[in-house]
């Protein structure tokens, strides 16, 4: 008789350091998954941290503020489209539809002040005031359209004025 009170004294010991130990597993697989106090707090620090630099234009990799309208190389982009036009919006045919009118303009206004002498000054061309060749009301907003032609116009009249 005493040996099956041992034998249950036994099983109720081994039952109770098993569910001890499945306790105490539990809580350090808990305490692995989170690893500071204050996970959030954490977090907020390090979101403002970041903020910080992307405030100051600051490049934390080479310690010093940057230009956002440079590339790596130091070269000057001012769009997403790599073409040296900066990106007002707009839709695709009316962005490419100012830049080539623009262009084009600017061009057949710089030739025309070269071959008669005449000092570099695009503004007062009527054509780059008005901003307005080819544009068609469809394409969408008309002053999106007339920054584009401007750009594009003043690149097209250095480039006839050079004689190109």
């Amino acid at each position: 008789m005493k040996l099956i009170n041992v034998t249950k004294l036994g099983g109720a010991i081994l039952g109770l350091l098993l569910l001890l130990g499945i306790g105490v597993m539990s809580s350090m697989t808990a305490q692995a998954q989170y690893p500071y106090p204050n996970q959030d707090q954490y977090r907020r620090d390090r979101d403002r941290n970041n903020d910080r630099y992307r405030d100051r234009n600051y490049d934390p990799y080479r310690n010093r503020d940057y230009d956002r309208d440079q590339d790596r190389y130091g070269q000057r982009s001012r769009g997403r489209n790599w073409d040296g036009y900066r990106n007002y919006g707009g839709s695709y045919e009316l962005r490419q539809t100012a830049l080539n009118a623009g262009y084009n303009e600017g061009v057949r206004a710089g030739r025309n002040d070269r071959q008669h002498n005449r000092s570099y000054d695009f503004r007062d061309n009527g054509a780059y005031q008005r901003a307005t060749k080819d544009y068609n009301s469809g394409m969408g907003d008309r002053w999106i359209y007339q920054r584009y032609f401007r750009d594009a116009f003043e690149n097209g009249y250095a480039d006839g004025l050079r004689g190109y």
